[in-house]
């Protein structure tokens, strides 16, 4: 306190020097008298008629859409933690204090002693927009998850208790109805496919419960998918987004909603430049169907897809940054039943070019449930056209992701022959049913199982691991090691080997280069 009073006389003396100083130089004639007419004589330099244009909108964009913001208050069942107690980091972990636990043991001991057995009433902020006079409000689902009281909070200050809510975790949107004394003033939405690059954008929301805060940025990237939920086509922006700002709206400069701020990238727990929003048609899709039927239904194929990277595309013969590629076709699905084949590139869906997966994903889930479409296909190098006939997705339903697992043990006399492929640096044999079981296959898979990979070895590099299956080489099916000793006839580790693998969670194709 000291260090900062002499600072603070500092202040003061220099500013006494100042003012003499000032003062005596006026008297003098060295400096010049202000006064109010000299002030307005001074040039001041003009303000750009573009930036000044630009400032128009951010003010018009603002004032069209602040009256139909809300902020939301959540409040949530009591949250129970572990009932032996434990020691902290068990009990936070994948939180931002979990890694707490590990550096510091006093933490362990305090909180292994002191945590109660049930934690108190959830209690959140978020923010959300409304998009129908009547009362329809939208936010984020996870704004609301597992709320058993929901308030809302309009713009002028009046508040009303969310009477339902209807929720798609898949896409973390929600819709909430109020009942409010008057019709209200509600968001127009805009269109999300139409957004460019380095369009500029306004968020607005309640970051920090500072009610109807607005950030300016641009649209930085488009359909991204940072593993935040399972249906994915992120926009992201350089808009600042904040803890609270969840839910409201991310609008064009017209006033017109093109996305729901959902997630920031962050190192420090605030704003770090990397703002994600679902896209408005997407959640104008969901939305309706929430306020319709209250839940969502979706088409799907039942297939596993890979993106092509270049090795990929380049071997498949596409363009890259289009198609994707079917690494699995389930039995009596609208796939299978459509003739779809595992190795099939999918180019088009219902005369939409295919990109990579998330957009297939994306095409098929909103076309009609029990309606048939065309799908162009690239198969051993020819262009085909299917016909597929979707249904509705069973629940629970999803795809699992390429994983590895090793071979159990054996003892010599149960060891069948293998073969090995020193070029590739693996070894194979054909695998029995009782193995495929022990590894967690399921006993439908056919193919040749991996038995040992050399380290720094061309498979290795690419990702093949022990008690990984190998199905196809090229386009040919191989259930044997001699199929696949024929199959690779012929191909050069130059130009690549392309190869289908597969664990018990899923399968890709991988391209062998030496």
């Amino acid at each position: 306190m000291a260090r900062i009073r002499r600072n603070a006389h500092w202040v003061v003396a220099l500013a006494g020097v100042v003012s003499l100083a000032y003062a005596a130089g006026t008297m003098s004639g060295k400096f010049p008298a202000l006064s109010v007419s000299h002030a307005r004589d001074t040039e001041v330099a003009q303000v750009p008629a573009e930036a000044q244009a630009l400032s128009s909108g951010f003010r018009h964009a603002a004032r069209v859409a602040l009256p139909a913001m809300v902020s939301i208050d959540v409040r949530g069942k009591a949250q129970h933690v572990n009932a032996q107690g434990g020691d902290g980091e068990e009990q936070f972990q994948g939180s931002p204090f979990g890694d707490l636990f590990k550096n510091d043991p006093r933490l362990k001991e305090f909180f292994g002693r002191s945590i109660p057995k049930q934690m108190p009433r959830m209690h959140g902020m978020g923010s959300g927009f409304v998009i129908d006079p009547s009362g329809i409000v939208m936010t984020a689902n996870h704004v609301v998850a597992n709320a058993d009281r929901v308030t809302v909070k309009l713009h002028d200050g009046r508040e009303y208790e969310a009477t339902d809510i209807k929720t798609d975790p898949l896409t973390d949107v929600a819709i909430l109805r109020i009942k409010a004394d008057e019709k209200l003033h509600a968001l127009a939405l805009g269109d999300s496919d139409r957004l460019e690059i380095g369009d500029w954008v306004l968020a607005i929301g309640s970051p920090f419960g500072l009610d109807a805060t607005v950030t300016a940025g641009i649209i930085s990237a488009k359909g991204r998918g940072p593993g935040i939920t399972k249906r994915e086509d992120f926009l992201q922006t350089d808009a600042a987004i904040n803890p609270g700002n969840s839910g409201g709206p991310l609008i064009n400069l017209n006033g017109e909603v093109i996305g729901i701020n959902t997630a920031i990238s962050t190192r420090s727990g605030g704003y770090d430049g990397v703002g994600f929003a679902v896209p408005i048609n997407l959640a104008k899709w969901v939305a309706d169907q929430l306020v319709e039927k209250g839940h969502v239904t979706r088409a799907y194929l039942g297939v596993g897809i890979q993106p092509l990277d270049s090795e990929l595309a380049k071997n498949f013969g596409v363009p890259m940054g289009k198609g994707a590629v079917v690494t699995k076709v389930m039995p009596d699905s609208p796939a299978a039943e459509g003739k779809l084949e595992q190795g099939d590139v999918v180019l088009k869906f219902n005369d939409k070019e295919v990109h990579g997966t998330r957009d297939l994903q994306s095409i098929v889930e909103r076309v009609k449930v029990g309606s048939s479409y065309p799908m162009e296909i690239l198969r051993d190098g020819k262009h085909v056209t299917l016909h597929i006939n979707v249904k509705e997705m069973p629940k629970n339903f999803a795809m699992s992701g390429a994983g590895e697992t090793l071979v159990p043990g054996r003892t010599e006399e149960e060891a069948p022959q293998t073969d090995n492929f020193d070029e590739l640096g693996i070894a194979i044999e054909s695998p029995r049913p009782e193995v495929l079981k022990q590894l967690g296959y399921e006993s439908s898979e056919k193919g040749v199982l991996v038995t040992s990979v050399k380290e720094d070895s061309p498979a290795a590099q690419v990702g093949i691991r022990e008690g990984m299956l190998i199905e196809m080489v090229g386009s040919k099916k191989v259930h044997s090691p001699d199929e696949f000793r024929e199959a690779i006839k012929g191909m050069s580790l130059d130009k690549g080997i392309r190869l289908f693998v597969a664990s018990p969670r899923g399968g890709q194709f991988v391209v062998i280069h030496k």
